[in-house]
């Protein structure tokens, strides 16, 4: 017997086998409807601040969910505290979790991530960070500027690192479709 499947025709053997992958592929689309829901109760809490915003919401295996926050002007451990206390219970109330079977932290993302955002770029304007390129070359500079397209970083040249900066430093424009991740340096 052959069945038509989206206009093409295949074998009971092939449909049957197909019908065995749905359950995986529907288990595997759960999590990210679970997600799509995080991010919305997350852009809920946050309406009405101008200042505190979304990088990343992630539900990870065990219903793990872990929301990374940054603010323009850096975001304190008692804002991270509320948002949590307020998400966990409309999280909670909206039953997406039956039983209250999850885990939720909310944070920052941390100096050791990689900005992900335009935002995160802008608010890092004067701040030393290493690129690394989809091809794994690596530029360090300070961020000068930030538009729709690119970043652009002041290099220090080799023969200048010992004077000052500003002093024979090259610009640097860096489309933002060639960068693998930026990270900001802190340095002493």
């Amino acid at each position: 017997m052959t069945y038509i499947c989206s206009g093409k025709r295949i074998s009971a053997r092939e449909r049957n086998r197909s019908l065995l992958l749905l359950p995986k592929l529907l288990k595997s689309m759960i999590p990210d409807t679970k997600q799509k829901a995080v991010e919305d109760f997350v852009n809920a809490q946050l309406k009405g601040s101008d200042d505190v915003f979304l990088v990343e919401a992630k539900v990870i295996p065990g219903n793990n969910i872990k929301v990374f926050l940054d603010a323009d002007n850096g975001i304190t451990i008692d804002k991270c505290i509320r948002i949590n206390r307020a998400l966990y219970k409309q999280i909670e109330e909206s039953d997406l979790f039956p039983n209250g079977d999850f885990s939720l932290e909310v944070s920052s993302p941390g100096v050791d991530e990689p900005l992900k955002l335009q935002r995160q770029y802008r608010k890092n304007i004067g701040r030393t960070v290493e690129v690394t390129l989809n091809d794994g070359t690596k530029k360090e500079g300070k961020l000068v500027a930030v538009n729709d397209e690119e970043m652009t970083i002041e290099e220090r040249t080799e023969k200048n690192k010992k004077r000052s900066p500003g002093s024979g430093d090259k610009t640097t424009g860096i489309l933002f479709n060639q960068v693998k991740h930026t990270k900001v340096l802190v340095t002493f």
